[in-house]
């Protein structure tokens, strides 16, 4: 991932205003040699599926057949190659930069449909997004394979990637962007990061969880590993996606305008990283986490599927994607599903608090900050507990943990779930029950 940083210092120092065909040339050519040092002879996998998404484009011009093709082709070479690399460890293969790849070219898919329709029929989001022309297939080189983003992403658009080339992406129009101090402060948080995975992973690796002794050890000791495994396992995600929004900061990809007179780059911020760290909320997480591909799922199948008229649908629906976008391992059928029903019970819990004068009250009195500090420790022990099927994998390994502390995650959930139409009816007046009811 760091070896972006010269890159990016090259295309500063020499290329920044060059013919927009050599810029292409230099970051499709660096791309390759990042995925080569990477993954060898395998780094074909991208390429193909890159010409055969610029085909796509271009005999299939602007039609659902072209969203649809590049969707099912797409995902169907991604899930084969999950199914034919798969193991039951976590491995770096060519399919890691892989499913970042597919959803960018399924993307540029509904970004170039998008770009066929009358702007009155687009939002704010799709107008951003949506392609004027059919691009060249140097320039889809080039977007795929910038260095920036090609490995863990993040996610961002061809047009976003055009104004970069054109030099638009600049706090000094004509000039690199001075973006160097930005930049070397995200270097230097993901490397903290980075360092803190490096020396604690070690002792919470996740084999721990299959040995006889783990099992031996009481069970508050069994819960509170899983939380401090995963707060250090999540550092492993964190420093990656920090460092590489570090390289579109340096070469001008994470610019992102002027704020109260203060110039922002924070465009391909994947992490909030002061937000992930103090908030006690799994929405709030969530909302810190990957920020991009949220923001890519939401985009391209949450509001895309609007016509079901239906919200909680469109969510599974989203979740049920990045499960199959994740991989084929029951692991991620079980972390998706759980954290659909986290989230579901913790809003229900907030519209609780919000409705009752007495919690309300409660939250805002000084003993909030005792409050918090239950409601850290709960959200970060539930936090690992959906995340251990995902890191896990297979279906004996998480069940066999699961079983260690009883279920007590899906019962906490289970348990909130049915008492809090009760709680309801104890906390909240009944003028604000039928208020909220008619609402």
């Amino acid at each position: 991932w760091t070896l972006g940083y010269p890159c990016a210092l090259v295309y500063r120092r020499f290329l920044f205003r060059q013919p927009a065909t050599v810029i292409h040339l230099f970051h499709t050519l660096s791309g390759l040699a990042l995925a080569a040092f990477n993954f060898g002879s395998q780094l074909y996998h991208s390429a193909v599926c890159i010409f055969v998404q610029f085909l796509m484009l271009r005999l299939m011009g602007r039609t659902v057949t072209t969203v649809l093709s590049s969707f099912i082709f797409q995902m169907v070479y991604l899930l084969a190659g999950y199914y034919y690399t798969a193991t039951e460890e976590y491995d770096i293969k060519w399919t890691m930069p892989h499913c970042v790849l597919t959803l960018k070219l399924i993307g540029l898919s509904f970004d170039f449909y998008d770009g066929g329709k009358d702007s009155s029929q687009l939002s704010s989001e799709q107008k951003e997004g949506a392609l004027p022309s059919v691009p060249s297939l140097l320039e889809v080189f080039g977007f795929s394979y910038f260095y920036g983003g090609f490995l863990v992403g993040p996610q961002f658009t061809l047009r976003r990637y055009q104004q970069l080339v054109a030099g638009e992406l600049t706090d000094c129009p004509g000039q690199p962007p001075n973006s160097a101090v930005p930049a070397m402060k995200r270097f230097a948080l993901g490397f903290l990061c980075l360092v803190i995975y490096a020396i604690f992973s070690p002792y919470y690796p996740d084999s721990y969880f299959s040995t006889d002794e783990y099992e031996a050890q009481p069970f508050w000791y069994r819960c509170v590993f899983i939380l401090l495994w995963a707060k250090v396992i999540l550092y492993r995600y964190v420093s990656c996606w920090v460092l590489a929004e570090g390289v579109c900061i340096l070469s001008g990809l994470g610019y992102n305008g002027v704020v109260d007179g203060k110039h922002q780059w924070d465009a391909c911020a994947n992490m909030k990283v002061w937000l992930f760290e103090t908030t006690p909320l799994f929405g709030g997480t969530i909302a810190s986490f990957n920020i991009n591909t949220n923001a890519w799922a939401a985009r391209h199948v949450f509001k895309r599927l609007k016509f079901l008229g239906n919200k909680t649908l469109s969510h599974v629906a989203t979740l049920l994607f990045l499960t199959i976008w994740h991989g084929l391992h029951s692991g991620y059928i079980m972390c998706f599903s759980m954290e659909f029903f986290i989230i579901t019970v913790e809003r229900q819990a907030l519209a609780l608090v919000r409705d009752s004068p007495l919690l309300t009250k409660l939250a805002n009195s000084p003993l909030y900050p005792l409050i918090y500090i239950v409601q850290q420790f709960i959200h970060w022990l539930f936090m690992g507990y959906p995340l251990l099927p995902f890191c896990l994998f297979t279906y004996d390994k998480w069940l066999k943990v699961y079983s260690s502390v009883y279920f007590c995650g899906h019962l906490f959930f289970l348990i909130g779930f049915l008492i809090m139409p009760y709680l309801r009816k104890a906390l909240v007046p009944r003028k604000e029950r039928s208020e909220k009811k008619q609402d």
